[in-house]
């Protein structure tokens, strides 16, 4: 049996949940703003309490790898590398759009929601004014576009949206309605909120193949330059 402690701060919610062989334990998150670096160890103290285990216990750590905040995946990244140093337990690095992927397929089949054949998803993360950090997925959750960050315009995800139905979600979508709304195979989830729980089934078939990361080297996948007051992105800024 694999404990693997998952660990999502890649956008404004706080989340943390302990699973067992994909199974959900214990998970404790917030959606308060800014709350990372003061609630993050808490709620892993709070669950590892709970479930009466010591952290020597786990068999690995799992961080929400981006894209997403680069202060909240600073925080998430550090402290699952400062607990894989103090335990030598393996690192495993899950994609933050692809988590969200698997929520959303989750939600939809619970709601009984109709998917054609053929339907995409895309998760979207605010990148500030009308940027967002998005990928595209099918129904396998496999990546059908490479990730990127985008200024969305009326024409953007026009030859997805004149073959297939596609679902925009997460923080970024609904500044993104006004502009894809009216296409009638857009469909828009305004309330769809990241969770350290929809990580747990990627950690887990990463754990099986032993993908693990480099603790000393592992850096998040930013995918954007920090620089503060100025939108950068990589190759398209001089």
């Amino acid at each position: 049996m694999a404990f693997i402690l998952n660990i999502e701060t890649a956008t404004q919610v706080c989340s943390v949940a302990l699973s067992a062989n994909g199974s959900i334990l214990q998970i404790r998150e917030t959606r308060e703003k800014n709350s990372h670096s003061s609630t993050i160890t808490v709620f892993i103290e709070e669950i590892m309490k709970i479930a009466g285990m010591p952290f020597s216990a786990l068999d690995a750590v799992a961080v929400s790898m981006g894209p997403g905040s680069y202060t909240g995946l600073r925080i998430g990244v550090s402290t699952a590398k400062g607990i894989c140093y103090a335990i030598d337990k393996p690192l495993i690095a899950v994609g933050t759009l692809q988590s969200m992927a698997t929520g959303i397929l989750k939600q939809l089949k619970e709601y009984d929601e109709f998917l054609p054949s053929g339907a995409l998803f895309c998760p979207m993360i605010d990148a500030r004014r009308m940027e967002v950090y998005n990928g595209l997925y099918d129904m396998d959750l496999k990546l059908v576009r490479d990730i990127r960050a985008e200024i969305i315009i009326e024409s953007s995800f026009a030859a997805e949206l004149d073959q297939h139905q596609v679902w925009f979600f997460g923080d970024g979508a609904e500044k993104c309605n006004p502009m894809l709304g009216n296409q009638p195979h857009a469909r828009f989830i305004n309330d769809f909120q990241l969770s350290a729980s929809y990580m747990v089934s990627l950690a887990e078939e990463k754990f099986s193949r032993s993908e693990f990361e480099d603790v000393v080297y592992f850096e998040p996948y930013y995918l954007k330059d920090f620089i503060p007051g100025i939108t950068r992105v990589k190759g398209l800024n001089k």
